[in-house]
């Protein structure tokens, strides 16, 4: 650039273009600060400022909407995990237990579980394999 163009590119601005807008006075400015400050310590300390209400409310909202959430992952762990599981390992049970009861009386063979406590490790281990 050349002189002359910053010479133009001076004159061009002016005080009224100023990037800085400034309403009120120094003093008039901090005055509203005080002021707001004052009724700001005066309503946390009464307590019956209309803010308390909505804040209020707005703190059993939020526990309304945890309590629900709460709600819908119990509903989600039951439904997804815990009856699938227990049909299964319950029905598991109840089709050995019938098939032995069938088996004594159509065939007269007598089914005896040698291990309790294996036979029904085995079958909570199979219920939840293919979960």
């Amino acid at each position: 650039m050349s002189d002359s163009d910053l010479s133009m590119i001076g004159s061009n601005t002016s005080a009224s273009d100023s990037f800085v807008i400034s309403d009120m006075s120094p003093s008039e400015h901090h005055d509203d600060d005080v002021e707001s400050i004052a009724s700001i310590g005066t309503s946390i300390l009464d307590g019956s400022d209309s803010d308390s209400d909505s804040d209020d409310s707005d703190d059993s909202d939020d526990a309304q909407r945890e309590w629900e959430a709460s709600l819908e992952q119990l509903e989600l762990l039951l439904s997804m995990i815990i009856m699938p599981f227990a049909g299964k390992y319950l029905g598991r049970k109840f089709a050995y237990w019938s098939w032995a009861r069938y088996m004594e009386w159509m065939h007269h063979v007598e089914i005896r579980w040698t291990n309790k406590r294996e036979f029904n490790a085995v079958g909570a281990v199979q219920a939840a394999s293919t979960l």
